[in-house]
């Protein structure tokens, strides 16, 4: 498993304010140089747009609709981590930012994702010139990082991955399958208590027509064949009705 592309990012969690309202979003500063995951999921703006110096910045669609700001409106973007102490009070680092476009990738982060330049980012966080958060590796084999993870980093950083960042969505799909598996296990055994307590019943029923077969020189063995066969008969015929009927059932209704 190798590593295909580096890039480098500043991110922060950062509180946005409009005319209209106010949210909270995730600041990505990207180097517009480099395409970026987001890039194909631009709406009528494009990543070179995000100069540095120019403090403009692309919301997710939802995002911008939460704030209710459109293209050329300003926002007010404040990192709470990135504060100072002023004689009055705690101030955190802010900034006002022009909104140049959005982008609709038609997943979650439409809802808290905004896109700036890496360097009108840095600022934004009080980072000395040239410093930036970390690097985005991107790997050849993604569900292997794993392997690359458990790689000794130089001091003073930390790996963090999709598993870690998503891990909730991950977990939750887990959970689904563990309770799909468990479902289809109780009905499975649902349906086979029913036939054993059917058989047991019908054998109940028919003592006089056993007593009968039994007058006749049939042995157990032979009876217990016969109730095994008209069983095994229920059983194929019930599979039979079932796969005949699944599909017209599992098609909506228009």
């Amino acid at each position: 498993m190798g590593v295909t592309r580096v890039a480098p990012i500043t991110t922060g969690d950062v509180v946005l304010q409009s005319a209209r309202s106010v949210a909270v979003g995730v600041m990505l500063g990207i180097d517009p140089a480099q395409n970026d995951p987001l890039t194909p999921y631009l709406v009528n703006v494009k990543q070179s747009d995000l100069q540095a110096g120019k403090y403009n910045v692309i919301l997710g669609e939802q995002l911008a609709g939460q704030l209710g700001v459109n293209r050329g409106d300003k926002i007010r973007v404040m990192v709470p981590s990135a504060s100072q102490f002023t004689p009055m009070g705690r101030v955190p680092s802010q900034r006002l930012f022009t909104v140049i476009g959005t982008f609709a990738a038609n997943s979650e982060v439409d809802g808290y994702q905004m896109l700036t330049n890496i360097d009108d980012a840095s600022r934004l966080m009080r980072y000395p010139l040239g410093n930036i958060t970390g690097w985005r590796l991107w790997l050849d084999q993604p569900l292997q990082v794993d392997t690359l993870s458990q790689q000794t980093l130089p001091p003073g950083t930390q790996w963090q991955d999709w598993r870690e960042r998503k891990g909730e969505l991950f977990q939750a799909v887990r959970m689904e399958k563990n309770m799909m598996g468990l479902l289809l296990s109780l009905i499975v055994a649902v349906a086979a208590f029913n036939i054993i307590t059917s058989l047991g019943m019908m054998v109940m029923e028919k003592q006089g027509e056993v007593a009968i077969l039994q007058t006749q020189g049939l042995t157990p063995r032979q009876i217990m064949a016969v109730f095994m066969v008209q069983g095994a008969s229920a059983g194929i015929v019930g599979r039979a009705a079932g796969s005949g009927a699944w599909r017209p059932v599992g098609q909506p209704a228009e």
